[in-house]
C-alpha cells in the first residue's frame, strides 16, 4: 500500500471502472427472487449544476442504495432530469438573443428544436458531476420529463382528470411574471424587503352630509391600483366605521361610485382599519370581491402597463409613472392625507427578476382540494411515512387549506396542454390532433377547424408523476408491477408543497397507490455559523471544490455525520477536513496491518477465538455491525456515522491496536496467529459497513487488503452478518474494565500536569485484583498507562490520591515534589469557571427572546456546549474529592 492516501487518483480508478464493467446496471427482471427497493432521484433541473445541497440528498440516497444492494435486494435507483421549463426557455431564449435571433420571430416549433439541440449539447451537467460524488445509479437508464415516454403519461393522466372533472379553464387570479407574460408558481417567487410608502387617500362619501362624515381614509402601498377599486371594505366590529356599511364612495380621479362592505378579513389596526377592495390586483381581495359578488375590473396589460379600461390620461404608462401622476392629482384635489415610509415585503420573479402581479386571466386549475382528501388520509392512517414525524404537520396546514392548482404556463419550452378550441371555443381535450378533429366533428356533425391551446402544463405537474412514470406507467410493465409504490422518497422540506403533496395527490388518485412509503426529510445546508449560503455572502461551498480538497468520501461522511432531525445543519471545511483525518486514520491502520503481515481471511470463525482482547474487539465490531444497520434502517445516517467513527478511530486504532502489540511482539505463536486474523477480520468488517457512507476509500482498501478477490468489488458483496458467540460478554466486560482503568489513570495524570515520560506507581488490593481479572491485564495496564503496578495496602511514606473504576479502587502514588493544596486550588479555580459558564449558557437557554431570535443550529450549539461544560465539571467534582481523601 502507498503511504498516503491520493483520494483524486483513487476516485478517477473506481468511478471509470465501475462504469467500464456496469456492475450498477439495473436489468429489469434478473432478480424475481431478491425484494426489490426503489428510489427515485428527485429529478434535478436540466440546467443545473451540482450544489451542497444536491450532494447531500444524493449522497444520503447512495447510502441506502449501496447499503441495500450489499443486503441482497433487487435495488433500483431511477435517474432522471426534469425541463425545467422557464428557466430553460430563459437560458436558450438569451443565447438565441446573444446570436441575434428573436425567439417569437423564430416560432415555436424552430424554437423547440433549439431547446432539443441545447439539450443533447449541454443539459444534464449535473449527472456527470454526480459521478464525482461516488453515486451508484445506473447512468445509462436516465429518464427526462420530457422524453417520448413521460410525454404520452403526462397527456393520459391530463385527459383523465379533465374527463373526470378534475382539470378545468377558468379566469381567475394568478401570480403573473410580466417579462415572461406567463403565471408562475409560488416557488418560482422571492419576496424581497424593500423601502415604500404606505399612502393615505380620502375617499368622499356620496352623501357625506346625510351621515355626518365627508370621507373615509383608506391606507396603501400601490396607490395606481385604485383604478380598479370596486369597494372599500371595513371589519363589522369596528365601531369607527359601522353605521357607514352599505353607504357608497366615490372613487377619486374616476367618474365610479364604490359601496362600502363589511368583512371579518380587515384588520382594524392596520392603516386606516379600511381597505380599498381591488378584486383583479390582489388575491385577498380577489377573495373578498368573491364573497361580496363585486365586479373585477383589470388594469394592466400582459406586461404590467395600464390597459384600456381606464381614462386615457393613464393608458400605456408604467404603474411608476401612474403612480406618479396620481398622486399629484390627489394631492391637487386635497385627497391625499399623508405618506408614511415604510419597509415592506414585494414578490419578485425568481428567475427574471420581474416584480410579480396578481393577475386576473384564463388559466387551467386542477381541483386540489379534491385530490387532498386521499393524499390527507394516506398520511394519517400511515401507509405515507414522514421522517422526521413533525413534518407531517406541515403537510397536513398545507393540505387542509389548498386551493385549486394553476397548473398552465405561457410559454413555449414544456408538455403542451391536449386541448384544443372549436369555433365557438368548445374545449375538445385528446391524445392528439387526430383525435380531437375526431371529438370535435362528432360534436359539430362536421369537419371543423380546430386550434391549440398554446400553453404548457406546469413543470410540477409533470414531476407530480414521477414514481410511476419513470416505470414507463401507462405500459403496465414486470417493473411498474413489482416496484410500485417505491420504498422512499428523500428530498428537503422545502418543497413538500410544491413536490411530495403533489405526488402523493397525483399517484393515489391516477394509480390508486400511494407513491412512496417513507418521505424522509433532511435538512437545510448553512454554513459553519448557521447562515444561508449566498453568493453576496461568500460563503457558499462548492461540492466539487470540496471533492478536490479533500475527497469524495470525507465530502460524504461529513453530510452523513451532520444528518440529525433537524431543520438545518452547518458545514464548513474545518469540519470536512477533520472527516478526512478519519479516512487518514482507516487508511493507516488498514496499511500497519498490512505492514504486520495480518490478513483476511473469509474462513475465519471468529467463534474459535481464545484471547480475551480478540474476543473483546469481534463483539466490539459485531455489535457496531448492528448498530450501523440499525441506524441506516431508521434513516439516521448520523448515528451509523458516528458508530463507525468511534469504533474505527477510538476503539480499533486507539484501543486495540495498542493492546495487541505486546502480543504481535511476543513468543507466543498461537497468539500472534490468532491476533493477526482478528485484526484482519476486524478492520474488513469495518471497510464492508463503512462501504455505503465512503465507497472509494473502502473499495481501494478491499483490493488492497484482498477483502474482495480480484477483478471483483465490494459494492457488489454482502453486508456482513454475525452472532456474538457464548462466552465473549465476560472478556468483554474484563477488556473495558481495563480501558476504563488505563483512562483513568491517563486522565489523572493529565489533570495533575504529571508528565506522561514517568512511571507512576499505583496500588490494587488483593481482593480487586482478583474481582477484576487485573493480573490478566496487568501487561496492558502497565504500557498504555505508563504505571508500575503493585498489589497491597499501599506505597509505604508515599502520598496516594485515589481513582475508583467500576468499584475497584486504584491508589496512584504522587512523587514528593506534588503540592497537593496547590493542585487542589489550581483545580477549584477551573471548576468554578467551568460552573459560571454552564450558569451563563443555562440563562440564555431560558430566555425566550434568545430562543425566539437564534437559529436551530445555534441552540443546538449551546446545548452541546453545555453537555461538554457539565461532564468535564463533574469529572472534576469527582476527582477534587479524591484528592480530599490522599493518604500518605
Amino acid at each position: 500500500m502507498d503511504k498516503t492516501f491520493d483520494h483524486k487518483s483513487i476516485e478517477k480508478k473506481f468511478t471509470n471502472k465501475w462504469e467500464e464493467q456496469k456492475i450498477f446496471s439495473f436489468s429489469p427482471g434478473s432478480k424475481p427472487s431478491a425484494q426489490p427497493y426503489t428510489i427515485m432521484l428527485p429529478p434535478p433541473n436540466i440546467t443545473g449544476s451540482l450544489h451542497v445541497g444536491h450532494a447531500l440528498c444524493y449522497t444520503l440516497q447512495d447510502v441506502l442504495i449501496r447499503y441495500k444492494r450489499m443486503k441482497g435486494f433487487d435495488v433500483l435507483w431511477q435517474l432522471g432530469l426534469d425541463h425545467a421549463g422557464i428557466v430553460t426557455q430563459l437560458l436558450v431564449e438569451k443565447e438565441l438573443t446573444s446570436k441575434g435571433i428573436d425567439r417569437r420571430q423564430l416560432g415555436r416549433e424552430k424554437f423547440i428544436d433549439a431547446v432539443w439541440e441545447w439539450k443533447e449539447q449541454s443539459g444534464g451537467t449535473i449527472l456527470n458531476q454526480m459521478r464525482r460524488l461516488g453515486t451508484s445509479g445506473d447512468f445509462s437508464r436516465v429518464c427526462f420529463t420530457m422524453d417520448e415516454q413521460r410525454q404520452k403519461a403526462v397527456r393520459e393522466v391530463f385527459i383523465k382528470l379533465y374527463n373526470d372533472s378534475l382539470i378545468y379553464r377558468d379566469k381567475r387570479l394568478v401570480n403573473w411574471d410580466p417579462e415572461l407574460k406567463s403565471a408562475i408558481s409560488d416557488l418560482e417567487i422571492v419576496n424581497k424587503e424593500v423601502d415604500g410608502s404606505m399612502w393615505y387617500i380620502k375617499y368622499p362619501l356620496v352623501d357625506g352630509e346625510s351621515c355626518g362624515q365627508q370621507y373615509i381614509t383608506i391606507a396603501t402601498t400601490r396607490p395606481e391600483t385604485m383604478l380598479a377599486d370596486v369597494a372599500v371594505a371595513v371589519h363589522p366590529d369596528d365601531a369607527r366605521y359601522t353605521g357607514l356599511i352599505g353607504k357608497r364612495l366615490r372613487l377619486p380621479l374616476t367618474d365610479r361610485v364604490i359601496p362600502i362592505v363589511a368583512d371579518e378579513y380587515i384588520d382594524r389596526e392596520k392603516g386606516s382599519g379600511a381597505l380599498k377592495v381591488t378584486p383583479a390586483h390582489d388575491f385577498n381581495d380577489f377573495e373578498i370581491g368573491q364573497r361580496h359578488g363585486l365586479e373585477v375590473i383589470n388594469i394592466l396589460t400582459p406586461d404590467a402597463k395600464i390597459n384600456d379600461n381606464v381614462a386615457s390620461e393613464y393608458r400605456g404608462l408604467t404603474q411608476d409613472q401612474a403612480r406618479e401622476l396620481i398622486l399629484k392629482q390627489l394631492a391637487d384635489l386635497s385627497l391625499l392625507e399623508k405618506e408614511e415610509k415604510i419597509k415592506h415585503f414585494v414578490p419578485y420573479a425568481d428567475r427574471s427578476g420581474a416584480r410579480v402581479e396578481p393577475y386576473i386571466t384564463d388559466q387551467w386549475f386542477l381541483d386540489a382540494p379534491k385530490l387532498a382528501v386521499e393524499a390527507i388520509r394516506v398520511v394519517e392512517s400511515g401507509e405515507v411515512r414522514f421522517v422526521p414525524k413533525n413534518w407531517e404537520n406541515t403537510y397536513f396546514d398545507w393540505m387542509h387549506n389548498i386551493k385549486p392548482w394553476c397548473i398552465s404556463r405561457q410559454i413555449w419550452w414544456g408538455h403542451q396542454i391536449p386541448a384544443w378550441y372549436g369555433p365557438d371555443d368548445k374545449i375538445f381535450v385528446a391524445n392528439s390532433d387526430n383525435d380531437a378533429h375526431a371529438l370535435a366533428e362528432k360534436h359539430y356533425g362536421r369537419r371543423v377547424e380546430l386550434r391549440r391551446d398554446e400553453d404548457v402544463l406546469d413543470t410540477w405537474f409533470s414531476s407530480g408523476l414521477w414514481t410511476f412514470t419513470t416505470l414507463n406507467w401507462p405500459d403496465e410493465t414486470y417493473e411498474l408491477k413489482r416496484r410500485h409504490p417505491t420504498d422512499v422518497l428523500i428530498t428537503g422540506f422545502d418543497i413538500i408543497f410544491f413536490w411530495v403533496a403533489r405526488m402523493i395527490m397525483l399517484t393515489t388518485y391516477v394509480c390508486k397507490q400511494i407513491p412512496f412509503k417513507d418521505i424522509y426529510i433532511h435538512a437545510i445546508v448553512r454554513d459553519e455559523k448557521g447562515r444561508k449560503m449566498s453568493k453576496s455572502k461568500g460563503n457558499v461551498l462548492d461540492p466539487l471544490d470540496l471533492i478536490d480538497e479533500f475527497g469524495a468520501d470525507a465530502l460524504r461522511f461529513t453530510i452523513a455525520s451532520l444528518c440529525t432531525p433537524t431543520r438545518s445543519v452547518n458545514m464548513g471545511e474545518e469540519r470536512i477536513a477533520g472527516y478526512r483525518n478519519f479516512i487518514t486514520k482507516l487508511w493507516n491502520a488498514t496499511r500497519f496491518l498490512v505492514m504486520n503481515e495480518c490478513k483476511y481471511d473469509d474462513r475465519f470463525d471468529v467463534s474459535s477465538v481464545k484471547a480475551s482482547i480478540n474476543q473483546w474487539i469481534i463483539a466490539k465490531v459485531i455489535r457496531t455491525i448492528a448498530d450501523t444497520e440499525n441506524a441506516i434502517e431508521g434513516y439516521r445516517f448520523d448515528e451509523a456515522a458516528k458508530a463507525i467513527y468511534q469504533s474505527v478511530w477510538g476503539m480499533f486504532c486507539d484501543w486495540y491496536l495498542e493492546l495487541v502489540k505486546p502480543i504481535m511482539n511476543g513468543n507466543n505463536q498461537e497468539k500472534i496467529v490468532e491476533t493477526k486474523l482478528t485484526a484482519g477480520w476486524a478492520i474488513a468488517q469495518f471497510i464492508k459497513i463503512l462501504h455505503p457512507i465512503a465507497p472509494f476509500i473502502t473499495e481501494e482498501l478491499a483490493e488492497a487488503f484482498a477483502i474482495t478477490e480480484k477483478d471483483a468489488f465490494l459494492s457488489a458483496s454482502s453486508w456482513p452478518c454475525y452472532s456474538l458467540p457464548k462466552g465473549f460478554d465476560k472478556s468483554t466486560e474484563e477488556v473495558e474494565w481495563a480501558c476504563q482503568a488505563i483512562s483513568a489513570i491517563r486522565s489523572m495524570r493529565s489533570d495533575m500536569h504529571l508528565p506522561p515520560s514517568d512511571i507512576l506507581k499505583i496500588v490494587i488490593s488483593e481482593a480487586d485484583k482478583t474481582k477484576y481479572s487485573v493480573d490478566k491485564y496487568e501487561i496492558f495496564i502497565q504500557k498504555l498507562a505508563k504505571v508500575d503496578v503493585k498489589y497491597g495496602p499501599t506505597y509505604n511514606s508515599l502520598t496516594t490520591v485515589s481513582v475508583i473504576v467500576e468499584g475497584c479502587v486504584i491508589k496512584i502514588a504522587l512523587d514528593q515534589s506534588v503540592d497537593i493544596q496547590k493542585e487542589k486550588s489550581r483545580l477549584q479555580a477551573e471548576l468554578t469557571k467551568l460552573q459560571a459558564d454552564s450558569q451563563n449558557i443555562h440563562a440564555r437557554l431560558a430566555n425566550q427572546g434568545f430562543l425566539a431570535k437564534a437559529s436551530e443550529s445555534v441552540i443546538a450549539d449551546h446545548k452541546q456546549q453545555l453537555i461538554s461544560l457539565e461532564t468535564r465539571a463533574n469529572r472534576l467534582q469527582e476527582f477534587i474529592a479524591s484528592l480530599n481523601n490522599t493518604t500518605s
